[in-house]
């Protein structure tokens, strides 16, 4: 699959959308809220802080994106770390595009459950994807998962990893991970089904059309999505309560912690239906 050519891409745009969650046993239970995504070029950072002055970048600004929110978390270059570990997995970056889908802070904050790393060759093709997946325990893992021809097909790409990082105290870590997502254009479509040994368990997905990032889309996403990025955090444990009240089953965290990043073993991805 391959990427749009330099001059159309610009550094940084915005995906205004809508991100289910549905539960599907052992009782059901969904959710739907609206959100605002960012996706920026790594290696464009200071293009893309000078868009709109109502967006910073490795500064304030009501709303901002900080490098230091993710990968390492300790304010390393993002686009180094990611070609590192890109390289560690055998896939070369050196001139190609990496795009960070994510959401920014606003008003100063974020909380990221998920950001994705579009990763392209020289060539625009498409190379690697990275998930990097946080919890609400100050844990984080990246799934590195670079991308076949198998996995490639007109609907999007799919891939699947072995569940690493303890997310959510009412799934337990004998689970799988199924991704599904279309590379970013006029829309952008990311799905998730996490599955155990008898199915289908949990399935997410995130829909949202693009908007370019100006300050009257930044002023409309600000006045109809109010502290939009605290709602994410407070949508979780809501949801957790609620999930409680349910009676599901509580699974204890593992003592001890899983490592940083993980590669995909090479598996396309065995999605099953729901």
């Amino acid at each position: 699959m391959t990427a749009r050519p330099q001059g159309q891409n610009p550094p940084a745009l915005l995906y205004r959308g809508e991100v289910m969650h549905a539960r599907l046993k052992p009782v059901p239970h969904r959710f739907v809220y609206r959100v605002l995504n960012l996706l920026i070029d790594l290696d464009r950072l200071d293009e893309a802080g000078r868009l709109s002055p109502l967006f910073g970048v490795n500064r304030r600004g009501v709303f901002s994106f900080r490098e230091r929110d993710h990968g390492p978390r300790d304010g390393t270059p993002l686009a180094g770390y990611v070609r590192s570990i890109a390289a560690g997995a055998g896939v070369d970056l050196s001139r190609g595009r990496i795009m960070l889908l994510c959401y920014p802070r606003l008003l100063g904050y974020a909380f990221n459950p998920l950001s994705v790393y579009y990763c392209y060759r020289s060539d625009g093709t498409l190379a690697l994807l990275v998930y990097e997946v946080r919890n609400t325990f100050g844990g984080h893992h990246s799934y590195v998962c670079p991308v076949s021809a198998a996995q490639t097909s007109a609907a999007g790409i799919r891939q699947s990893h072995p569940k690493r990082l303890y997310v959510s105290p009412f799934i337990g870590m004998d689970m799988r991970y199924h991704f599904r997502l279309t590379l970013p254009g006029d829309e952008l479509k990311l799905r998730i089904l996490e599955t155990d040994d008898q199915g289908p368990l949990l399935a997410a997905s995130f829909h949202g059309r693009r908007q370019t990032l100006t300050s009257p889309h930044l002023v409309a996403a600000f006045c109809t999505l109010p502290l939009v990025t605290l709602k994410v955090m407070v949508g979780i444990h809501y949801e957790a309560a609620r999930l409680w009240l349910k009676g599901v089953r509580f699974h204890p965290g593992p003592q001890r912690a899983s490592a940083p990043r993980s590669a995909d073993q090479g598996h396309p991805a065995q999605e099953r239906p729901g």
